[in-house]
């Protein structure tokens, strides 16, 4: 297909930079200080020639040939404010990260309209939000991870990474971590870490090195989409254990790939084993990242975006 000149938004930045590993140029909005969601092409991401840091005050007299939304703010609000009314009428994607934050099943997705494709990243999610109108797909992540990195499992310990945690509270699964780590060696990484006695930030690039020395990846969340990360160790080859909710029960296969269950008491069982377990750990994890690539790549990634982009445009 022709290469597409797309505006979006700096979300979730690692979902950015897989993203853009689409043959396209992306024109990610700016602000000064990079708030939130305006960050633009900044970062240690290694950000292809691509990407293009475009300033929002810039965007009115910018060509684009498709509009990514991935946030409520950004359609709600922005694009009138921002955005001629011709550039309002090009195609339109609204990619959604993540289920409902309200009830559940009923809540209508704000993008609900007939001109928009909204594009959610597991099948729970699409399964969990409310359409009317609009014409939906799913599109499961794909990431990409250093050459050569491989699960050593040489720490007998658990490794958890989630941004943030002991601030979002219940949803995130502070509690079940806190609760877990009184009974298995676990490390808590990511932004805001120290707040729960965590290591810290990982820089990106440096996480999949880490995630693999330990023997297996814990994701405590109760309610999210299915992380990165999570996809990230089983891509380098470690072993998952995390609560059989969302799209987690059909990404990790008990005895298999990993470990999931709704019994956090069954599921530090499965963790205290494999701490003592190194040939366990690796064997778990040889069939994790087996899934991975064959559910996970990039390549596959990629196609779905172009079929996505080629449908809208």
């Amino acid at each position: 297909m022709r290469r597409l000149r797309i505006l979006t938004w700096h979300t979730h930045g690692s979902y950015l930079y897989y993203l853009t590993q689409a043959p396209h140029d992306f024109y990610v909005l700016s602000k000064p200080g990079r708030p939130p969601g305006y960050a633009g092409r900044s970062g240690h991401l290694p950000w292809g020639d691509n990407v293009h840091d475009l300033p929002a005050e810039a965007a009115r007299g910018a060509r684009f040939d498709v509009v990514l939304f991935q946030d409520d703010a950004q359609y709600l609000e922005d694009q009138h404010v921002l955005l001629s009314e011709a550039q309002r009428r090009l195609p339109r994607i609204y990619l959604e990260h993540d289920p409902p934050q309200q009830h559940p099943t009923d809540t209508r997705h704000p993008a609900d309209e007939r001109d928009v494709l909204v594009v959610h990243v597991t099948p729970f999610n699409a399964l969990m939000w409310r359409h009317e109108r609009a014409v939906t797909r799913v599109i499961e992540h794909g990431v990409v991870v250093p050459p050569g990195v491989e699960h050593t499992g040489e720490l007998a310990r658990g490794i958890v990474v989630v941004n943030h945690l002991a601030r979002r509270g219940r949803r995130l699964g502070a509690d079940v971590f806190a609760y877990a780590r009184r009974r298995v060696p676990l490390d808590l990484v990511g932004m805001g870490a120290e707040e729960a006695d965590g290591l810290g930030e990982v820089r990106h690039d440096a996480l999949p090195k880490l995630v693999a020395r330990y023997r297996f990846l814990f994701n405590p969340i109760r309610y999210t989409s299915l992380g990165l990360a999570v996809i990230e160790a089983m891509m380098v080859g470690v072993p998952v254990v995390g609560l059989a909710t969302t799209e987690m029960a059909t990404a990790v296969e008990n005895g298999v790939s990993g470990f999931v269950d709704t019994n956090v008491d069954r599921l530090i069982e499965h963790m205290q084993r494999l701490v003592a377990d190194a040939e366990e750990a690796r064997r778990l994890g040889a069939a994790a990242r087996a899934v991975a690539r064959e559910r996970f790549g990039i390549g596959r990634f990629v196609r779905d975006w172009n079929a996505a982009f080629a449908a809208v445009t």
